[in-house]
């Protein structure tokens, strides 16, 4: 296990390298993230987690719990508060679940079992790659846990009660970060309690242990849910929100056909490697629905060719690691098929787990098989072991090579908006405007270009440095509600501006507008190339008929890229535009200004 252990390690103390060497801003969610990772330990502790698209803005849910924010609190101090912190603590998480998964398997099966589970993890984390392990954004953070579950899961069906505790912290950690993992840690958790209470009715003298270890783990559970359940009795009543949400969904959910054609599309190996990492690709929509169903349903039927195979051989331990997995695959669909609006490819994320751990109870099974009939001896043990060698030195290999060189979380926002905030900081200090260090700021933005992503940012990059900054009441959830600086409490008003609004703010003849800061990221050839790309958006909408999403185009782009009907070269169009970015700036604005 500790050659398992510094082979992991590598790779991931590289990408703490990477990106230690690249400044960062975290921008919308994961400026949101961080706010309240800095409040970790004040009496502004977070009792709820990230907000979602749960409910009706302003008052939206939040996903359950905080625990991913106290998870990754400690390294966050240690490291000095800074960005790079919160991505330093996600590194560590991504470690030690990969470490526990390695423990579990040294349970499970001593080494060769260890070497097994090695190879499936080092495809899981080629799969996923740095951008997905070292960024703390909800829907990633869980990805690792989540291996962790299913083979904690495994263990108590394969009578090993130990394996709650690390079920019930890594289950607890996925279910409270991002909801979609609530009801698949619960259903795994069902079965095992099910399982558990079944043996101790039949098999009374062995039950001491096991209910000794699940008993304890329930009180840990317990502990583990406080924050959440501090808030339903006294606070925002944040569980209420979500089941209310899910009682009553703002829209149809997808539905059970496009559930199994997601579910499909993960299990189609040759479209997974021929896109290589979930790094490389992060982009609108789901990529697993473009995966061949045919394929994947092939992959598929063979992993329940394997799980009969072994329920008619009676391979127990194998018969243990299959009930997991269709367990897992029922409750999966299920959660597809209830996904309302688009489907992202993040809100399917836990399949990558799922499938790996299909495939290592289907070549376990194949190798069972065949031992068991005396086929191969000792040399088709030696022929698995040095396959399992070589797919782990390749695939971290190729994950090592990624985390030399992926670049930080939104780096076309994140970049510019340093740029922005240091410009910002110098004007402040300098007194810009008649600015004294004892200003109280209220932030506020207009956005043509990504729905306020930078302004997040320079709420928070402005906190960090000192500021006294707040925001309106309508953005009381996002940014917290213990930032909301109401207007007759702000000494002054600070403005984020973008593309039109940026251009209006400054030609405006009002009095008490200053310019303290703008950046244009782009070339002299960039800003023709946006012009010429604007135009051919406009005009294919046009054509179209698409009159309110041309006049999104110079009022709020991104969401231009949400309108489910564009078209290829649409798309194109407006990710570069997106890509490239528009002028930004920071302006002193009367208090409530409206334009």
């Amino acid at each position: 296990m500790l050659a398992g252990a510094v082979a992991f390690a590598i790779p991931f103390l590289v990408a703490v390298v990477s990106i230690a060497r690249q400044p960062w801003y975290p921008v919308l969610d994961l400026a949101m993230t961080e706010f309240r990772v800095r409040d970790v330990g004040t009496g502004d502790t977070p009792l709820v987690g990230l907000p979602g698209r749960i409910g009706r803005f302003p008052d939206q849910g939040s996903h359950p719990g905080p625990l991913s924010f106290y998870a990754v609190a400690p390294v966050y101090r240690l490291t000095g508060a800074s960005a790079h912190g919160l991505e330093f603590g996600t590194v560590v998480l991504s470690l030690l679940a990969v470490l526990t998964a390695l423990w579990l398997a040294r349970r499970r099966g001593g080494a060769p079992m260890t070497l097994a589970v090695a190879a499936v993890l080092a495809l899981v984390v080629w799969r996923y790659g740095p951008s997905l392990l070292t960024q703390p954004w909800n829907p990633y953070l869980p990805v690792l846990p989540w291996i962790v579950v299913l083979l904690a899961a495994w263990s108590v069906l394969d009578r090993d009660p130990v394996a709650w505790l690390p079920f019930v912290g890594f289950g607890s950690l996925a279910a409270q970060t991002h909801i979609p993992y609530a009801g698949l840690v619960g259903g795994l958790g069902a079965l095992m309690l099910g399982v558990t209470v079944w043996r101790a009715v039949r098999e009374p003298e062995d039950r001491r242990r096991p209910l000794l270890w699940c008993v304890g783990s329930l009180g840990v559970l317990l502990a583990l849910w406080i924050p959440p359940v501090l808030d339903q009795v006294a606070g925002h009543r944040n569980i209420s929100m979500i089941v209310d949400y899910f009682r009553n969904p703002p829209e149809a959910a997808v539905g059970f056909g496009t559930g199994v054609r997601v579910l499909l599309g993960h299990f189609d190996l040759l479209h997974a490697l021929g896109q290589g990492s979930f790094s490389q690709l992060v982009v609108e929509g789901t990529d697993s629905s473009t995966g061949s169903e045919l394929v994947g349903a092939t992959v598929l039927g063979a992993w329940v060719v394997a799980a009969l195979v072994a329920w008619r051989l009676r391979l127990a331990r194998p018969g243990a690691i299959h009930a997991v997995v269709a367990t897992a695959l029922v409750l999966g669909l299920f959660s597809l098929s209830r996904i309302f609006g688009t489907v992202w490819y993040y809100l399917s994320l836990w399949m990558v787990g799922t499938v790996a751990l299909a495939l290592l109870a289907t070549a376990w099974t194949a190798y069972a098989a065949l031992r068991s009939r005396g086929v191969g001896g000792e040399g088709l043990t030696r022929a698995v072991a040095r396959t399992g060698i070589l797919v782990t030195a390749v695939a971290l290999a190729a994950f090592t090579v990624e985390c030399a060189t992926f670049d930080p979380p939104e780096a076309s926002l994140s970049d510019p908006l340093g740029v922005l905030v240091a410009r910002t900081d110098r004007a402040l200090a300098a007194g810009v405007g008649g600015v004294d260090p004892a200003d109280r700021f209220v932030v506020t933005w207009n956005d043509a270009h990504y729905i306020g992503s930078q302004g997040y940012g320079l709420v928070n990059e402005l906190e960090r440095r000192g500021w006294t900054v707040g925001v309106p009441d309508t953005w009381r959830v996002p940014v917290t509600r213990q930032r909301v600086l109401d207007a007759p409490d702000a000494t002054r008003e600070l403005r984020f501006a973008s593309g039109r609004y940026l251009g209006g703010l400054l030609a405006a003849d009002q009095p008490g507008i200053e310019l303290v800061a703008r950046h244009d990221p782009r070339t002299r050839a960039e800003r023709a190339e946006y012009a010429r790309d604007r135009r051919e958006l406009i005009a294919s909408l046009a054509a179209r008929g698409l009159d309110e999403r041309v006049r999104q185009v110079d009022e709020t782009l991104f969401t231009v890229s949400l309108e489910p009907t564009l078209t290829a070269r649409e798309k194109v169009l407006v990710a570069r535009m997106l890509r490239l970015g528009q002028p930004t700036g920071v302006l002193l604005v009367p208090i409530g200004f409206r334009r």
